[in-house]
Order: C-alpha cells, then structure tokens, then sequence
C-alpha cells in the first residue's frame, strides 16, 4: 500500500507530457500519462487519481469534455492547461469543474506549487467537512460543512476553488481583499503576475451568483456586497 498521491496528466503532446512526468515523479507523485479524452478516461476509472492535469485541447473529446465526464463520475481536483488566451476559454474549463488553470508556456516550478495548492485544499475541506455553519450574506447562503452554495434558495454549483474562494470573502462581506492575499489565501502563492487567476476566478462566480454579489475595487481587489 502507498501513500503516494497519484496524478493523471492528460496531454497529447508527448514531449510536454514526458516532462510533466519526470517533474512530478521527482517531486514523489505517482503519474500516469494519457494522450487524448478517451484514454484519459478509461485512466481515470482504473487509477482512481488524487488529481488531474488536464490539457484543454486533445484529439477526440476535448479537455472541457473530459473534464464534465469526469466530474461526473467522481468529483477530482484539475487543473487546466491551456493554449487559449481567450477569457471564454478560460470560463468555459472552470465552468465544467476544473479548479484552476496554467496557461501554456508555464514554468514547472508554478505547476508544482499549483498542485501543492490543490491538494492541500482538499485536505483542508476534509478537516472542516465535520464544521457545522452557514453563512448568510443577503440571497446567498454558504453551507460549510456541505460546501454547498445557495442562491435566493436555488443551488449553484461551485468548484471547489469557486467555493474556497466565495468563503474567504464571505468572512469578512464589505472587507476589500487584495488580489495578492486572495492567491495566497486560496492558491498559496501570492505572486503579482497570477493574479489574473483571481480575475478569472470571480468572473466564474459572478457568472453562477449574479453580477452584483461580488465587488471590484480596481487597483486593489474584491469584496463580497454587503446587503
């Protein structure tokens, strides 16, 4: 029995898959490789892993695809890679359950610290999954102990990173978190050049809240809207 977790890269360009690999074995994963959506899933079934890397644009069934596939069979943390620089792209992958995303060309060193990130997120939802709260702020109600999230009593689907995220600025509704401190907070890095991140992020949950639960203050943040 290992204690190692086990990764999926899904990537059909063998070079960059190879070297995800070698990386992440180096760091003390277990990997398996796939190169395109239907390979990917059978995978997925067979290895049960603790997270995905998943690229966006494969042969076959596309990354979007994959990824609503398989978080429909079993809920996984992803992250996303893609080629695409279009905000849509981008909107469409975390709508279908990815939690973050790399836009290609990244640096190893940024992958690694995004999936550290990940996987300490899932641990933590775990540690608070006995927490008994819910957290009311005008027509969205948070349920902690569930990760569940409702509008005006009607359920948004939220990934975990959308959760984790609407969470932090419910503790504080009115308060003007900095971008910076949302990556550290949530993503557990803080550098200035991902703060897009954060953006894309808050778009997502504006998208499945309504655009006027979450604030921006621009040059600093955002802030969850006081009723």
């Amino acid at each position: 029995m290992t204690d190692q977790r086990r990764i999926l890269v899904v990537e059909d360009d063998s070079t960059i898959a190879l070297a995800l690999q070698s990386r992440l074995l180096a760091e003390g994963f277990e990997v398996r490789i796939a190169g395109d959506g239907m390979e990917a899933l059978a995978a997925y079934a067979k290895a049960e892993p603790d997270l995905v890397v998943l690229d966006r644009l494969l042969p076959g069934l596309d990354g979007v695809e994959v990824c609503r596939r398989m978080q429909a069979a079993r809920p996984v943390p992803v992250l996303m890679l893609t080629a695409l620089g279009e905000e849509t792209d981008l909107l469409v992958g975390l709508g279908v359950g990815a939690d973050d995303y790399l836009t290609k060309p990244f640096s190893m060193r940024e992958l690694v610290a995004r999936i550290h990130a990940l996987l300490r997120r899932v641990e933590r939802a775990a540690q608070l999954a006995h927490e008994d709260r819910v957290i009311r702020v005008g027509d969205v109600e948070i349920n902690t102990a569930e990760r569940r999230v409702f509008v005006r009593g009607a359920e948004a689907q939220l990934t975990r990173t959308e959760f984790d995220l609407l969470r932090r600025l419910a503790e504080r509704p009115g308060h003007v978190f900095e971008r910076e401190r949302l990556l550290s907070d949530i993503w557990g890095f803080s550098e200035a050049a991902a703060t897009r991140t954060v953006d894309s992020h808050v778009r997502a949950l504006r998208r499945k809240l309504g655009a006027g639960v979450v604030r921006t203050v621009h040059g600093v943040g955002y802030a969850l809207v006081k009723p």
